[in-house]
């Protein structure tokens, strides 16, 4: 049995296109250039801000950094807001909580945002601790799961599970060697993405995430 299991945020816990789509544009337009559609700007929900920056936009170090503040200039009074949580995951929290398992966030979002969001809907109760990225500067997915394994000292990970919905999730758990579970529920991912990156199942429901876990 998985005795920790690790939650992304963004498209995982909560539906947060709206918001991101809205910042991504927001911050390319104050840099000057022409934003790309909205269906295409839905591939920042997910990945760190300077992965997307860099690779859909073809930004530079710096000018990946002022995009990044542009961004969460618009986030924190906003793009937050214009978020939803995932049907059934705060009650799919406070089951594992309830069975004595440990429960943390590891999202790549700044950590002040994640707690924001967790308070309002309803899961920071069930949260061990509440991993993201620092003030300054966008954190891998890795970097953010190290964190919260460092403040749960747990040190056998082979007892952990992250659950996300991007190869980003799964990608960053095998760095820190963690297993993946893909979730499914906005369809964030592209085709096959989740399954390519290796992500040991792939759930489109928190019932069904909640069976898997029930039987791992």
């Amino acid at each position: 049995m998985y005795r920790c299991i690790l939650f992304d945020l963004d498209g995982t816990l909560t539906d947060s296109g709206p918001g991101i789509v809205n910042c991504a544009r927001y911050a390319i337009e104050k840099l000057g250039d022409v934003p790309p559609p909205d269906q295409f700007l839905l591939q920042f929900v997910g990945p760190p801000l300077q992965n997307s920056f860099q690779d859909l936009c073809g930004y530079g170090p710096e000018k990946t950094a002022e995009a990044i503040r542009f961004f969460r200039e618009r986030y924190g009074p906003k793009g937050q807001y214009e978020n939803t949580p995932a049907e059934g995951m705060a009650g799919l929290l406070a089951n594992l909580k309830a069975e004595g398992r440990t429960v943390a966030l590891a999202s790549s979002k700044r950590e002040d945002m994640c707690l924001s969001v967790c308070q309002r809907f309803g899961f920071a109760p069930y949260l061990d601790v509440i991993a993201g990225s620092p003030p300054l500067g966008d954190w891998s997915k890795a970097d953010v799961i190290r964190e919260a394994l460092r403040r749960l000292e747990i040190t056998d990970p082979s007892s952990v599970l992250m659950v996300g919905d991007r190869k980003y999730d799964v990608l960053g758990a095998r760095e820190c060697g963690i297993s993946c579970v893909g979730v499914s529920f906005f369809g964030y991912a592209l085709p096959g993405e989740l399954e390519e990156a290796g992500a040991i199942a792939i759930v489109d429901s928190a019932a069904a995430l909640e069976k898997f876990l029930l039987e791992h």
